[in-house]
């Protein structure tokens, strides 16, 4: 996430002990072209940091159009759900093999309480991920 330049990078400045304590929160995941790791409708508020890879963002409107968005290494997926606790809002899949990090709510709680100064960063990177998609029209749709 450090070395990322792109729009929807995660800004999370940590010093490296910071990064060895959130990693211990943080589960590995590992996806193959084609996969599926988030799908429209379901509730979950899993956050996923994206190693490497890139994935695509599908999403069908009420008139059955879909828009697409792409994100690459060093950016996030599932902060709309995580912030609205409201289901999925686009599916997502792998455009190439994967590498992730999940945090699940359980695990956020957890780090909220034994390393708060750490889950405060994370939620102001998340939130400035969510709100830079949200200012972007065509990166909108990776709200998920």
């Amino acid at each position: 996430m450090r070395l990322s330049s792109a729009l929807d990078a995660v800004p999370l400045n940590l010093n490296e002990p910071q990064w060895q304590t959130l990693a211990n929160y943080l589960q590995s995941v590992s996806l193959h072209q084609g996969q599926a790791l988030i799908e429209q409708g379901v509730k979950d508020r899993t956050v996923y940091f994206v190693e490497s890879g890139s994935l695509t963002v599908h999403y069908e409107d009420d008139r059955e159009r879909i828009r697409i968005a792409m994100v690459g290494s060093g950016s996030l997926l599932g902060e709309g759900a995580f912030f609205s606790h409201l289901p999925r809002s686009a599916t997502v899949n792998a455009g190439s093999d994967c590498r992730l990090w999940c945090l699940t709510p359980l695990r956020f709680r957890e780090l909220s309480t034994r390393h708060p100064d750490i889950a405060l960063d994370l939620t102001v990177a998340m939130a400035a991920v969510l709100a830079r998609r949200m200012y972007n029209k065509p990166k909108r749709v990776a709200v998920t």
